[in-house]
């Protein structure tokens, strides 16, 4: 009675000296249904803030999760190289003195592959390293045909301070043995020419090819090269592929920036561990 006298008052001015019992139970009601009202939106509210600390929750333990995957997948990504290094150093001492020959090539495997590790990450590497890393890998290729496979190589002595993508020309040094020299029954042959005009260089790239198209050759490492000289170099390039009869050709005419990069450690002649 106490409480819903003054909601009368200043909802509908003075009351009376008589007081109709129907209206304070009008104004009963009212309050009642007031304050179910505020009770049910209390209720509400409170319930969508526990749904969403609820989900906040949900989000910092994926977070949580993720986090602890990806320093898991860093750890073992830093193992195992570092397991591969000790296994060919071992291997390298081992043939050191019986095989010189398969430890020579076990040290450039080794520095191959620290090379694709380190560097390949990066956007940008010296370009004299990376024609380095390929003359290493023919030279490495050579070893395994021997005198079977004719090979030449032509690589500017300096390229001062160009740079260029990393790993980006090795697809097509990799195409003339996958699908070519390896294919070849009688004298396959390799040849490779950089030239350097400028800002620009210039690569040529011929390698004999079977008369017979080799099944099951898609070429996706090609067509993943051509897509990123689209996005790293656009209008920068150009490009042209000749597969004829007998030989595949590689024209590549590229425009490279200049940065001053720090120079790469010196390859060694004895695997080392990563």
């Amino acid at each position: 009675m106490y409480v819903v006298l003054p909601l009368r008052v200043a909802v509908f001015g003075p009351v009376p000296r008589y007081t109709h019992p129907n209206e304070v139970h009008f104004f009963l009601g009212l309050l009642a249904g007031l304050r179910g009202a505020i009770t049910v939106g209390g209720l509400a509210a409170a319930i969508r803030l526990m749904k969403l600390w609820y989900l906040k929750e949900q989000r910092n333990l994926q977070l949580q999760r993720e986090n602890v995957a990806a320093q898991l997948q860093l750890l073992t990504a830093q193992v195992h190289p570092h397991f591969l290094f000790n296994t060919l150093n071992n291997i390298f001492a081992h043939t050191q003195a019986t095989a010189p020959r398969a430890a020579h090539m076990v040290s450039g495997l080794s520095d191959l592959l620290r090379y694709m590790l380190h560097e390949g990450s990066k956007p940008e590497v010296p370009l004299h390293r990376e024609l380095q890393m390929l003359r290493d890998y023919l030279l490495l290729e050579q070893e395994r045909y021997g005198d079977a496979l004719e090979l030449s190589i032509d690589l500017p002595a300096e390229s001062g301070d160009l740079a260029i993508a990393p790993l980006l020309l090795l697809p097509y040094v990799e195409n003339c043995f996958k699908h070519g020299a390896s294919h070849m029954l009688d004298q396959p042959w390799i040849a490779l020419q950089v030239t350097l005009e400028g800002d620009w260089m210039k690569l040529k790239l011929l390698n004999a090819k079977p008369p017979v198209p080799v099944p099951g050759t898609s070429g996706i490492g090609m067509i993943n090269v051509a897509r990123r000289l689209q996005l790293l170099y656009p209008g920068q390039h150009v490009l042209t592929v000749n597969n004829e009869e007998d030989v595949f050709i590689v024209n590549l005419k590229l425009r490279l920036r200049r940065r001053a990069l720090p120079e790469l450690q010196t390859p060694h002649h004895a695997p080392q561990p990563a």
